[in-house]
């Protein structure tokens, strides 16, 4: 291994002490936290600021926006509890997976649609709402599946350019729409990828109460879980006000860290989810996914140590960030995008060699790198790469 990965345990936490010093991590990822968290939680917590020691076959995926902390050992243990039933669809437990949910929001069940993943959700919502001359309306940098299902069903795409630091343009996707003769579906990222940035409901709030005729407005919700900002609100609030014109997707592969097992759902009016259940195999879902999704919701404590890792990990990265001289758009997820000091196929290259993996391009943002949050330990790890790069000049 290269001599200048072999950082030591007492090294980084060294840094975390000192480079990192007001924030809240030492707090976290001390042991005496973690045994009180343990009292009120009936399994063993992972220690936060265990150091990871990566290698060529076991890298710091940082590329992918997995949650590096994992599934909650119930959710885990629901998950294997369900393999000899796998032979089985689940019939039984999808309702109750649907019940869970509609009390979450709020909603009824009839108000719930179980999908594979978010990714099904967003193709059977666009499915369903395609008509003769629909436009498909997107700020030009956010997450590509819109785009792509898009394409498959021959809509036109209509791309807004964003504002100052990819910024969504709210107003300029309203006049895409007026523009229009045709049906518009508006796909919107909250929080956005790969941004990490979001905006308050009050900033569409007016064009949705408007109710403009020929025109649903998806809300795509995958990691909205990890927000910190005060005024980020749901648009669940939409249609539990009885808005007609939403429909909402969210997903268990984020805070829940459940991307493998690929449970998502969809959250509208009777009548859009009846419409887009006729695109979705919803009675296939994965019956492990179900089982270990049901268990997950019931978790609350782990859930709120798992966006706790994140926050501390995101922290981590934000002063490093900005004490290497990057600027980087404020993140509410857990990934931050930042522009990068050279060009961005070098920059992953030398992140590579160190056994990290760091995002693809996004274009038109050609100088800008997502970087996806893995735990405090993996993330101090990166930290001390990122400053050693700096002081050799590479970066």
């Amino acid at each position: 291994m290269d001599a200048n990965l072999n950082i030591s345990r007492r090294s980084l936490l060294t840094f975390s002490g000192a480079a990192i010093a007001g924030l809240s991590i030492n707090q976290l990822l001390s042991k005496a936290h973690a045994q009180e968290v343990q009292k009120s939680i009936a399994f063993s917590l992972p220690m936060l600021d265990t150091v990871v020691t990566p290698d060529a076959n076991n890298p710091v995926r940082l590329n992918f926006n997995e949650n590096a902390l994992g599934m909650s050992p119930s959710a885990k243990q629901a998950a294997i509890d369900a393999v000899p039933k796998a032979n089985r669809y689940a019939k039984a437990e999808m309702p109750i997976l649907s019940q869970s949910l509609a009390e979450h929001h709020n909603v009824s069940e009839k108000q719930i649609l179980l999908t594979a993943g978010s990714s099904e959700g967003i193709r059977s919502t666009i499915a369903a709402f395609v008509k003769p001359n629909t436009q498909l309306v997107i700020p030009e940098l956010t997450y590509s599946d819109g785009e792509q299902f898009a394409k498959i069903f021959n809509l036109k795409i209509t791309k807004v350019p964003c504002l100052n630091d990819w910024k969504i343009d709210i107003n300029g996707l309203r006049k895409a729409v007026e523009a229009h003769q045709g049906f518009s579906i508006v796909y919107l990222v909250n929080p956005n990828n790969p941004t990490s940035t979001v905006f308050g409901l009050p900033e569409i709030e007016s064009w949705v109460a408007s109710k403009p005729n020929n025109t649903i407005f998806i809300f795509d919700e995958a990691y909205a879980e990890f927000v910190n900002d005060p005024t980020f609100k749901s648009a669940d609030k939409f249609i539990t006000q009885g808005y007609e014109n939403i429909v909402l997707l969210k997903t268990f592969s984020k805070i829940h860290a459940m991307a493998g097992l690929r449970v998502g759902y969809v959250v509208s009016t009777e009548v859009h989810i009846q419409n887009i259940s006729q695109y979705v195999a919803g009675e296939k879902l994965n019956y492990c996914g179900v089982c270990a999704a049901l268990a997950s919701m019931k978790d609350k404590q782990y859930l709120t140590y798992s966006k706790k890792a994140v926050d501390v990990s995101r922290e981590i990265m934000e002063k490093t960030l900005s004490d290497l001289g990057l600027h980087y758009l404020k993140s509410e997820t857990n990934f931050i995008f930042h522009q990068t000091p050279i060009d961005l196929n070098k920059y992953r290259e030398l992140m590579k060699q160190k056994f990290i993996l760091i995002g693809r391009d996004f274009a038109p943002a050609t100088n800008w790198c997502r970087i996806s949050l893995g735990t405090p330990g993996e993330m101090l790890y990166v930290a001390n790469v990122m400053r050693e790069l700096k002081e050799q000049g590479k970066i």
